[in-house]
């Protein structure tokens, strides 16, 4: 069992995919990338220099101030521009007392619902692309709120460069917040991207920031090392296609996506990855278990789960005596019943899996899980000899998607 600051990490791997000749030449090579990284953490214009506590946001409180009467607000975005606040706004919902809708996809059902039944009036739109010209974006922008948006309802956050949301920002007088050059957009939930909608949630976005250096203290070192190593494993084995986010915590599912584009992303290229896949728990028991445990042993899972408690109990007088094992029960307690159930099955058949646990719901304990899998999945990257940073695959089809419509 490993435990950092917020988080457990407990496996059952066995050193039979843990290439041993190979381990003291990646342990080496590890300990000296996470030492480089850290080095150039200050440095403007490095990947990971939004976990540094010397990144400057690209927005102050002042600026802000007069948006903050806003009850409902909408985040259109793609992918990095919109998962990564999803990803927040899922997992504190219970301390957060707006509304928040996010527009990911094209959907004409959903704009034709949200348009009918005027849910938007009055709410403040915060529209995020990297590049300034994410098509999607754009027309969900255009077909939701078209020139409703104004320079007291919007906030453009977008790259400093001649792009669409640029012009449009000059001709509607619209403000712009920067989206740093260099954070490529699955990378950027810890830079304006993520932080400004996290203040407007009325969250502490210096405590997200709190815990995001914990990686490389030298304690710790050797845990994420060991961790990533176990990861590069399954990346590099061709017995593993899938890795299955198995999710007993619901506050995690937009998490659990976050993670499969990053994972996706960053490692699917050159002929090399695997398949991410999120897998709610305990709803998928009643679908794909049976898959999971009796079907093809290519799958690695990473089992998510909270220790904090669930208030809510069952009844005392709605089951008869032959279920009375399910009485004045804790809902937390029945999941992770099923939890350990589902464990002591993966480990009987000898299938491979990660847990990991929450010790509570905090703003340090999300940014604790997005800069430790920031830093895991681009230290497995440099492991398997690709750039983590990249994504040429969705660079063509936005190519052709382009050269299709003209």
């Amino acid at each position: 069992m490993k435990k950092f600051n917020n988080i457990i990490f407990n496996d059952n791997i066995s050193k039979s995919y843990l290439k041993y000749k190979k381990l003291k030449k990646n342990n080496l090579f590890l300990k000296n990338a996470l030492n480089e990284i850290y080095k150039n953490l200050n440095k403007k214009k490095d990947v990971f220099h939004s976990l540094s506590s010397s990144f400057k946001l690209g927005f102050n409180k002042n600026q802000l101030s007069k948006y903050k009467r806003f009850k409902k607000v909408a985040i259109v975005g793609m992918g990095g521009s919109a998962l990564g606040v999803k990803a927040i706004y899922s997992f504190l919902e219970s301390k957060i007392k707006k509304e928040f809708f996010f527009f990911d996809n094209l959907d004409e059902v959903q704009i034709k619902v949200i348009k009918k039944r005027k849910i938007l009036k009055n709410a403040l739109f915060i529209i995020i692309s990297k590049s300034g010209n994410t098509i999607e974006t754009l027309i969900n922008s255009d077909l939701l709120f078209g020139m409703k948006l104004n320079s007291s309802n919007t906030i453009l956050i977008t790259e400093r460069r001649n792009n669409f949301l640029n012009t449009f920002s000059k001709r509607k007088n619209i403000p712009i917040i920067a989206h740093k050059t260099y954070i490529g957009g699955r990378y950027s939930v810890l830079s304006e991207v993520g932080m400004l909608p996290a203040y407007l949630m009325g969250l502490k976005i210096n405590n997200l920031r709190k815990n995001l250096l914990k990686s490389f203290e030298d304690k710790r070192k050797n845990l994420i090392i060991e961790n990533i190593l176990k990861n590069f494993q399954f990346h590099s084995s061709k017995k593993i296609n899938s890795m299955i986010f198995f999710n007993y915590c619901p506050q995690l599912n937009d998490f659990a996506y976050w993670c499969q584009q990053l994972i996706a992303e960053s490692l699917g290229k050159n002929g090399k990855g695997i398949l991410p896949v999120v897998s709610p728990a305990p709803k998928d028991h009643h679908s794909l278990l049976q898959l999971y445990l009796d079907g093809p042993k290519d799958k690695v899972f990473y089992v998510i789960s909270s220790k904090g408690s669930y208030n809510t109990k069952s009844s005392k007088n709605f089951f008869e005596k032959s279920f009375k094992f399910l009485k004045n029960k804790k809902l937390n307690k029945i999941i992770l019943s099923k939890k350990e159930a589902f464990l002591s099955v993966l480990k009987r058949k000898k299938i491979p899996f990660r847990e990991i646990q929450i010790k509570n719901f905090s703003e340090e304990t999300i940014g604790e899980l997005f800069s430790y899998f920031m830093i895991e999945t681009v230290m497995t990257g440099l492991l398997m000899n690709i750039n983590p940073f990249n994504q040429p695959a969705v660079e063509e089809v936005k190519v052709l998607t382009k050269k299709n419509l003209s």
